[in-house]
């Protein structure tokens, strides 16, 4: 298959037609439901470890399920969809994930955790199949459209990291505050229902054949480490960022709107860089860009300006949002056709999300066995730094095949 083969909307100016916008309309939804439901969590995290008596582990645990759901489902995300269809694959995905939230939200610990790891696997599905889909059906606009996709990840995310914690402090607990999040997701199916009608499995079937094995491009596995360092960073920061601002003396509820505040600095990043990346042949200036930025918010969290804590979290967000979108635009840049976009795709976020995986939970060990946040923050910084490595590799002008 090539890129613009199945394509409907492959013209080099979209027509904006009934058909194309409600497509647009329902990857924005999709998008918007990929990370409320995680990003609830951190703000939340202290009344769920004082309702259920865990310990910080396993409150960081509930970070790491979804991450750990990432890296076992992805690889086999483009499978199913090439047997089911894309439209299909994606909405029973989106089913599957308000079935989580729900199970999540009901107030025992089995079920949260459980409930935890279908949203996990529900969420593995948008992550891994939305670029392919907008290289297949947008080819000459994977920049414009990817960028309203990061751009609603980002903005639902900041919102449900804001609004969590003032409902977890509510009457309706921390239940209500995981519980949030459905309103959306139930709204996402049904915008999405009417795409079925596009569905076609053969749609996503692969004519041509891999020159090597994926797993033999050093592109891919700087893809891979970018893709996993910059998940690392955000899933990191979203479980213990508000507990770190208390512990340097913050109000509770003004250290969970400082997450909230990186989320919604992402956003023009997130519009921005995909935009960018997709003009230029070189994406390394972009990586030197956000990596500057990480590294201004990270020392001013970690030698506790808190004074300024706004601003560095503007700075991550800024930082946040381009190495995210840019991530997810190497998926279609390094590749030639969806289907590669498809497997890169699957195998980088598998493999980078069993790396980002390690964050939370680690960080909460860290903090456990020392007391205190001050070497679990300085390790944001060599994060970074492993990340500008893997970045400006994955960067160059080069497919993985």
């Amino acid at each position: 298959m090539t890129t613009h083969e199945h394509s409907t909307y492959s013209s080099k100016k979209i027509s904006w037609t009934g058909t194309t916008l409600l497509l647009v309309i329902g990857i924005i939804f999709i998008a918007s439901t990929l990370r409320m439901p995680l990003t609830a969590v951190g703000p939340s995290i202290s009344f769920i470890r004082e309702g259920l008596g865990i310990s910080n582990v396993l409150a960081g645990f509930l970070t790491t399920i979804p991450l750990l759901a990432f890296a076992v489902v992805s690889p086999f995300a483009p499978v199913v969809a090439r047997k089911l269809g894309l439209e299909l694959t994606l909405l029973l995905s989106t089913i599957l994930l308000a079935l989580g939230i729900v199970l999540r939200s009901l107030g025992t610990t089995e079920l949260l955790v459980f409930g935890t790891i279908l949203i996990g696997v529900a969420i593995s599905f948008g992550n891994v199949l939305i670029p392919g889909l907008l290289k297949l059906k947008f080819p000459y606009h994977v920049g414009l459209l990817m960028a309203c996709f990061t751009m609603s990840m980002n903005l639902s995310a900041g919102i449900g990291a804001g609004i969590s914690y003032p409902i977890a402090n509510s009457s309706f607990g921390w239940q209500g505050a995981l519980a949030l999040s459905i309103v959306l997701v139930v709204i996402t199916i049904l915008i999405w229902i009417p795409q079925l009608k596009f569905n076609n499995p053969e749609s996503t079937v692969a004519t041509t054949n891999a020159r090597i094995p994926l797993w033999k491009s050093p592109v891919t596995w700087a893809v891979t480490g970018a893709m996993g360092l910059q998940s690392l960073l955000f899933y990191t920061t979203a479980a213990w960022i508000p507990e770190i601002y208390i512990a340097q003396g913050l109000p509770a509820e003004r250290a969970g709107w400082m997450f909230s505040a990186m989320q919604f600095s992402q956003i023009p990043m997130a519009i921005l860089t995909p935009i960018f990346a997709s003009k230029m042949k070189s994406q390394r200036p972009l990586v030197i860009i956000f990596t500057a930025f990480y590294l201004i918010g990270f020392i001013g969290l970690v030698m506790e300006w808190t004074s300024l804590a706004v601003l560095w979290m503007v700075f991550l967000g800024l930082a946040g949002g381009a190495s995210f979108a840019l991530a997810m635009m190497l998926f279609t840049l390094r590749t030639r056709t969806a289907y590669e976009a498809a497997d890169l795709s699957g195998f980088a976020q598998s493999a980078g999300y069993l790396l980002a995986a390690s964050g939370p939970i680690l960080f909460g060990y860290l903090h456990d066995l020392l007391g205190g946040w001050d070497i679990a923050g300085w390790l944001f910084i060599v994060v970074v730094l492993l990340l500008f490595a893997s970045a400006m590799r994955a960067s160059k002008n080069e497919y993985v095949n």
